[in-house]
This record gives C-alpha cells, sequence and structure tokens, in this order.
C-alpha cells in the first residue's frame, strides 16, 4: 500500500499514501514533500511543493504543503510575522484552487485554523490545528496521512503537567494502527517516537527508534531521532552511533549556502553522549568542530541550543567549576541571541553555577541577576513550551549552591530541593538531550556533601528514573549507598557505572575508583 518516495538524488524518505487531484505530472514533487513534512526537513519540503504550484498552479494541495512548512509544531521556535503572512497567501491560493477535493479541503481548513488571527499565541493556534486535524481524520478515518498530521497535533498540544500522557498515548494508538496497514510511513516512525520520548514511555518506542533508519538511512533527522529514544533509556553507544550518521547526512542534504540546524542538533546530542561515557576527548572534538564551522548558520533554537549547551556540558558536567565561571555568554556574535533568552541562559547558568562553586561569590550573583532578568524575557515568549520556568529551575539552582558555599547549608539546601522539584514536574523540550546539569543531580550532590547520604541516594535514584544511566548519578548513587554501608547497593551503581564506559581505566578517578570497589581492592573517592 502507498508509494515508495525517493528524491531526485535518490534519498529514500519511505511510503506515503497521498492520491491529489492535481497534474499527474507534479505527483512526484507532492509525495516527496510529504514525505520531507513527515521527516521535519521542512526547508526541504517548502521547494518540492514549490515546484508543483509551478507547474500546475491550480493544485490546491502544493499550495497547502508550502504553507505547512512554516508550521512546526513540535519545535520550539515561533512562526514569525513574516511566514504567516506568506502561509496566509498560500492558503488563499490553495482555496482558491481549481485542482481539488472534498479531503484536500479539509487539509486546507485544518491548516488555515492556525493561520487565522494576528495576535493569537502558539498555544492557541496549536489547539485550532488540532481540532481541524481532528474534524479531518473524523471525516476521512482511512486516510492515513490525515490520521498522521492528527497525531502530530495530539503531540503539540500535549500538556507537559499531564503526567498521564493522555495525548501521546492517544497519539501512539494512531499510529500504531498506521504503522500495522503501512509500516515504512516516515510520519507514523517519527510521530511515535516523538510520542514515546518521556521517561515511562520510552521502552515502548525502542523497537521503532530502531526501525527508522530501514526506511530512510541517508536522512539527517531520521537517523538522529532514534536517538531521543536512546537518550531517554541511557543507550549511549547507540546514540553516538546515529548520531554521527546523522550529522554526515546533514552536510550533504543542507539548505544552500548554510550550516543545518539538523547538524547542530545532532552534534549536540552526540556530546552528551560522549560525556555519558566519560569520553572527554570525544566530546572534545565535537566542540572543536562547531567551533570550526563557518557562519551562516541557520538560524533556528536547536543552532544556537548547540553553540550554548556543548561548552556548558564539557565544563559541568565534569564538575569543572572555574572553566564554568569562564564560560562567555552569546558565543559565536553570528547567533541572533536576542532571540533566545532561555538560550542565552544556559551559559549564564554556568557561570554563576561555577562561580558559586568555585569561591566567586560576587561573579555568582552577577550571573543569577542576568538570569533573572533572562527568566523575565523567557516568560515572555509567545512559545507553547514555558521556556520561564527552565530559566527558573537554572536561577534557583544557582542560587542553592550559593547560599550552601556562603555558609548557608539549610537555605542551599531549601533552594536545592526547590529547583529538583520544579524539574520534576517539567518535561525536557526536544531541542535537547537533557538539562546541562540537572537540578536533581545537583541536589543529590548538596545532600551528600551535606552528610545527608540516605537523602542523597534518594535523589540520584529519581534522577535515574529520569535519565538513566547518567553518568554523575550513578556515580553518586554509588557513593551515597557506600557512605550508608550498603556496599551491595554501591557496588551495583558502580558496575552500572563501568558498564556505560567504554574504557573504564585511566580515564577519570571517579571511574578509577570504582574499578577498584568492584574488583574488591578499595573503595571509591570523589571525582
Amino acid at each position: 500500500m502507498g508509494t515508495e518516495v525517493l528524491t531526485q538524488d535518490g534519498e529514500s524518505l519511505g511510503r506515503v499514501n497521498f492520491p491529489t487531484s492535481c497534474d499527474p505530472a507534479v505527483q512526484t514533487d507532492l509525495e516527496v514533500g510529504l514525505g520531507l513534512l513527515h521527516h521535519m526537513n521542512y526547508s526541504n519540503a517548502k521547494p518540492a511543493f514549490e515546484a508543483a504550484t509551478l507547474v500546475d498552479p491550480e493544485c490546491a494541495i502544493a499550495h497547502w504543503g508550502v504553507a505547512m512548512t512554516y508550521v512546526h509544531p513540535l519545535w520550539p521556535d515561533l512562526i514569525s510575522t513574516e511566514a504567516l503572512a506568506a502561509g496566509g497567501a498560500r492558503l488563499a491560493a490553495a482555496k482558491a484552487a481549481s485542482r481539488t477535493s472534498e479531503r484536500e479541503a479539509g487539509y486546507v481548513a485544518a491548516l488555515a485554523a492556525f493561520y487565522e488571527g494576528d495576535e493569537r499565541s502558539e498555544q492557541a493556534r496549536l489547539a485550532a490545528f488540532q481540532d481541524g486535524w481532528a474534524e479531518v481524520h473524523q471525516a476521512f478515518p482511512e486516510d492515513l496521512e490525515a490520521a498522521a498530521f492528527y497525531s502530530l497535533a495530539l503531540l503539540g498540544t500535549a500538556a507537559p503537567e499531564d503526567k498521564s500522557y493522555t495525548n501521546q498515548h492517544q497519539a501512539a494508538a494512531i499510529l500504531k494502527d498506521l504503522l500495522k496497514k503501512m509500516p515504512k510511513h516516515p510520519g507514523a516512525h517519527h510521530y511515535a517516537i516523538h510520542a514515546h520520548d518521556f521517561p515511562p514511555l520510552a521502552a515502548d518506542g525502542l523497537d521503532i527508534a530502531r526501525r527508522y533508519d530501514d526506511l530512510a538511512p541517508e536522512n539527517t533527522h531520521a537517523l538522529h531521532m532514534t536517538s531521543h529514544i536512546f537518550t531517554r533509556l541511557g543507550l549511549w553507544e547507540e546514540s553516538i552511533e546515529f548520531n554521527v550518521r546523522a550529522a554526515i547526512a546533514s552536510t550533504e542534504r543542507t539548505p544552500a549556502g548554510t550550516v543545518s540546524l539538523h547538524h547542530f542538533h545532532a552534534l549536540d546530542y552526540l556530546a552528551y553522549a560522549h560525556l555519558q561515557q566519560a569520553d572527554d576527548r570525544a566530546a572534545e572534538q565535537v566542540l572543536a568542530a562547531v567551533n570550526e564551522l563557518q557562519a551562516p548558520f541557520q538560524n533556528h533554537p536547536a543552532t544556537a541550543y548547540a553553540f550554548a549547551a556543548i561548552p556548558v556540558r564539557i565544563a559541568l558536567e565534569r564538575h569543572q567549576w572555574e572553566a564554568a565561571a569562564a564560560i562567555e555568554p552569546r558565543q559565536p556574535e553570528e547567533i541572533m541571541w536576542v532571540q533566545y533568552p532561555y538560550l542565552e541562559a544556559i551559559s549564564e547558568f554556568a557561570v554563576a553555577l561555577g562561580a558559586a562553586r568555585s569561591g566567586q561569590p560576587k561573579a555568582a550573583r552577577a550571573a543569577i541577576a542576568r538570569l533573572e532578568g533572562l527568566e523575565t524575557a523567557a516568560a515572555a515568549l509567545n512559545s507553547a513550551y514555558d521556556w520561564g520556568v527552565q530559566v527558573a529551575i537554572q536561577k534557583t539552582a544557582a542560587q542553592a549552591w550559593l547560599a550552601y558555599e556562603s555558609g548557608e547549608p539549610d537555605q542551599g539546601l531549601e533552594l536545592a530541593r526547590r529547583a529538583a522539584e520544579m524539574e520534576g514536574s517539567t518535561e525536557k523540550n526536544p531541542v535537547t538531550p537533557g538539562e546541562v546539569l540537572p537540578a536533581g543531580e545537583l541536589y543529590g550532590d548538596m545532600l551528600l556533601a551535606a552528610g545527608r547520604p540516605a537523602e542523597a541516594l534518594a535523589a540520584y535514584e529519581e534522577m535515574l528514573v529520569r535519565s538513566p544511566n547518567r553518568y554523575n548519578s550513578l556515580f553518586g548513587a554509588g557513593q551515597a549507598a557506600e557512605a550508608l554501608g550498603d556496599m551491595d547497593v554501591a557496588r551495583g551503581f558502580y558496575k552500572s557505572l563501568l558498564e556505560i564506559c567504554p574504557d573504564p581505566s585511566g580515564v577519570h578517578p571517579a571511574l578509577e575508583a570504582a574499578l577498584t570497589f568492584v574488583e574488591g581492592g578499595g573503595a571509591p573517592t570523589s571525582g
């Protein structure tokens, strides 16, 4: 069932089922555009749909396709005023076009629900988008593409505070049925991974993640998306393998004249995985590769996120506090940082935490003050995701360590607990593999330093549910168990730590000490 989709250069995109009313001469372009939409290769999908409009200006669904490329329900970017105008013009052309059908008109109406109104919030637009696709799915229940887009809309409106994951379960059920009917459908794979990109759900998405590259082995985002599940489950080797492939693919198929957002996105996940394996050299090589890239860069949160997060991750994951305090925000200058206060905050968080933990309270207070301003700016963004809360978590965690290191341990512990609680009530955004240093883990560190190992162990264990196989949480849990005198539990955590690191000898003091403990020759020291 469906049609195998190949781009002009032979890239496989999977199979779609997309009958249209348009000139048969444009059907291939329409299917390529659709396949790229499902892979979220929006910048490449747009010219495919535009080519169809040039050959058949009366093709309604081609104009719809161009307008669809501006709408990114699961991405952290916001549709611009210019894109709203351009997409609206395309939808007007779609409504006026003579080549259409009742089903295709439904597609146009579902998308028009997003575009209507000048002052609506992103959340309101996405809610209308969901309602529109619900109507199409109900009217045409056998239409696989409508089912896929309805699932995408459900995921775009999922409430972060809903820990029953209602929308995710509903989308996953629709996509499961779609996969039975068309096992190589790109949207079914892609959106199913997003539906399972949550700690309690990730294991159920592993099989789909491992199959996604079978249908699109050269597509950069398809290759990368597998690592969302690998990251959720702490499968670092697989995450590394697929993000290396994704980064390579992104250099071969990228927006003309720019470094693709998909390239940066893959490199951020790659650096994170290397750090969890204590492979600092590989992580530094990723950072060097990023720093060698030449502008222009595709203007997107994933681009800015990688530039901000990778150097911060390296310093913070290794507890190199002085290096963290020396991080320079807003680098490189080519990035439009004013658009991304929540990403500028990553660098300021590193400075604040690093300064607090390296005896530089004045610098820490100054960075915390800047975080307060960035929190306000982030909260004011017209975004479906609450970036203001994420900055607040970072600010509170930095305040906690400043208080603790300034001789106020009770206040520090209370602030650290509060930051961990806020973090536990939220979900990470898909733009990131994980927090640059989780508040829950920092709380465990502070409890351990304060001589409260039982509470520290509980904090680390909670962190490992949220982020399995995190290097620092495993080591901290082992230390806490050892301090409690539970050597069997400690040994279990240290074994897990050694298992995720390919070369445990001579790399990190923590690994060396864990190895010594497991082999029975001594007890670990901090590292």
